[in-house]
């Protein structure tokens, strides 16, 4: 433009005359005052209000005052209501008219220069040219400089980097080679955001060199071990006021390979006890492949025991999702020769489940979602009776938090079972739910059923988020075809939740019973619980 190469004779000039000098701009219309390194920094400067819809900018005045050199510039009228007229490329490209016109030439150019960025050309640049006048507007032509095409070619690791490595080649197999846009970059953020064990300090950075596109992330290890107790107030079956109570403890990537080991106790009124001792390794040999071995033992006061034994293979369909293949070998012994509805037995079997887990950024919350089920096709030998009988086993459970605006959020979930055989279940062998994790109201484990379902709500009040408070109802019905009993259940409470020093402390009241039968208030149930993270 020959508005430009006369500001840079003109500077060059002035250059020329002393080995050090001061640039200042002055805009002759606002009186702002802005200081520059050099002659070439100042052209750049006028250069980009042509750029920026400063079309006729003109260079007023240059005046030298010892070592400082002030250049005065009127910029003119801003022109954000122009003729566009495209380059044969981006029409070719954005399918937009070739020529139309604009009241918003920014917004325009921003909408143009970003289809160029969502295919990878990360240093592409409008360009404005000044072609003339229409109808008191001015006419400008608007062309592409796309620089080069950028995919990302790889990540780096910073801060906690011994993560497994099958993750990071997890990652890199799901984003390697893709275009670098902002899709893909939120994709790889939302990657990290509530990871069960891994967290970025920062939002990804990226390095670009001449030949790549390099992806920083910096990551921090999460504290992940979970000591959760609870302790219950309520009558037993003869209506004596009982102690009862669960411990959870979970040591979670010690080793660094995002292991898991589980110790679960617990003690309900009815004096039955339960022992579960779970592992869980997520990539075994550093593949997609994961292990997880159960060890469950039930015994009921001194009438019979169970011990269950689940082994299990699963494969990582992606960090939330995993389907697998399990073993049972279950084993029950009854105690006191007395209880006839029961029997010993052995069971053993293979079975398929699927887990998906879609973590929370709240706190307060376990989970987002979380979706587990599965069907195991078993043998059961009555020892003593000596039969055998094929048995089919279905589960389910499913839970979602939906925000529903605001602070207010609604917990939906649903849980499920159903035993099958053409022989009649032994009492030992049955389903056992009821209590804190589900049929709320309900002794812990004092249900029993070869076939139940129940559902629930739960309306949850925030504040901020360190508290919450939560109402619910619950629906249900079980089958037990060995007393011939199929009662509609239901129960209903209220509860606090809380943030203190040590961790998350809960407090319900609850009270579950069947439809017909009277409401008792001495039949409600008092738990108080805590939950804490080291």
């Amino acid at each position: 433009m020959k508005l430009i190469l006369k500001i840079f004779f003109i500077l060059f000039c002035v250059f020329t005359q002393a080995q050090k000098k001061h640039y200042f701009l002055i805009d002759s219309e606002t009186k702002v005052k802005k200081k520059v390194k050099d002659s070439a920094s100042a052209v750049k400067f006028l250069d980009s209000l042509a750029q920026n819809n400063y079309f006729f900018t003109q260079l007023k005045e240059v005046k030298v005052i010892g070592d400082s050199t002030e250049i005065v510039f009127d910029k003119g009228k801003n022109f954000n209501e122009t003729y566009v007229n495209l380059s044969d490329s981006i029409t070719q490209k954005t399918k937009i008219q070739k020529e139309f016109f604009t009241k918003n030439l920014d917004s325009t150019k921003k909408k143009i220069n970003k289809t160029y960025i969502d295919d990878g050309f990360a240093f592409s640049r409008i360009k404005s040219k000044y072609k003339g006048q229409k109808n008191g507007y001015p006419v400008v032509e608007l062309d592409i400089n796309k620089n080069d095409k950028r995919t990302i070619d790889g990540f780096v690791v910073k801060g906690y980097e011994r993560v497994p490595k099958r993750f990071m080649k997890n990652l890199e197999k799901e984003f390697k080679g893709k275009t670098y846009d902002d899709k893909n970059l939120i994709a790889i953020n939302k990657n990290f955001q509530s990871h069960q064990f891994v967290t970025l300090e920062r939002p990804p950075q990226t390095l670009f060199t001449k030949d790549s596109t390099s992806i920083y992330l910096f990551m921090e290890k999460k504290k992940t071990n979970t000591f959760d107790g609870v302790i219950g107030f309520g009558n037993d079956k003869t209506d004596k006021f009982t102690l009862n109570g669960t411990l959870n403890v979970n040591f979670r990537n010690i080793f660094n390979g995002f292991e898991t080991i589980n110790l679960y106790w617990q003690r309900n009124p009815d004096k039955g006890q339960t022992f579960d001792l779970q592992t869980d390794i997520p990539y075994l040999f550093k593949s997609n492949v994961g292990l997880n071995m159960k060890v469950n033992i039930f015994r009921q006061d001194s009438t019979f025991a169970n011990v269950k034994a689940l082994p299990a293979f699963y494969y990582h369909i992606n960090n939330r999702n995993k389907i697998g293949l399990r073993g049972t070998f279950e084993s029950s012994s009854i105690i006191d020769t007395l209880y006839v509805q029961g029997k010993d037995y052995n069971k053993k079997g293979i079975g398929i489940w699927f887990e998906m887990i879609e973590p929370t950024d709240i706190d307060l919350f376990l989970y987002k979602t979380k979706i587990n089920g599965g069907y195991d096709y078993l043998t059961t030998t009555y020892t003593k009776d000596n039969i055998k009988a094929p048995q089919n086993q279905f589960y389910f459970f499913g839970e979602h938090n939906y925000h529903i605006n605001g602070n207010h959020f609604l917990n939906i979930k649903a849980e499920g079972a159903m035993m099958d055989s053409k022989i009649d279940f032994s009492a030992n062998e049955l389903y056992r739910f009821g209590g804190w994790n589900s049929m709320r109201g309900f002794n812990e484990n004092s249900l029993a059923a070869d076939f139940y379902y129940y559902g629930g709500l739960e309306y949850r009040y925030l504040i901020g988020n360190q508290a919450f408070f939560d109402v619910f109802g619950q629906y249900g019905q079980l089958n037990n075809k060995s007393l011939n009993v199929k009662p509609k259940l239901y129960s209903v409470g209220l509860g606090f939740n809380f943030f203190i020093p040590i961790g998350l402390m809960s407090f319900q009241l609850s009270n579950g019973n069947e439809f017909g039968n009277p409401f008792k208030f001495n039949d409600i149930k008092i738990h108080w619980g805590i939950l804490s993270r080291f």
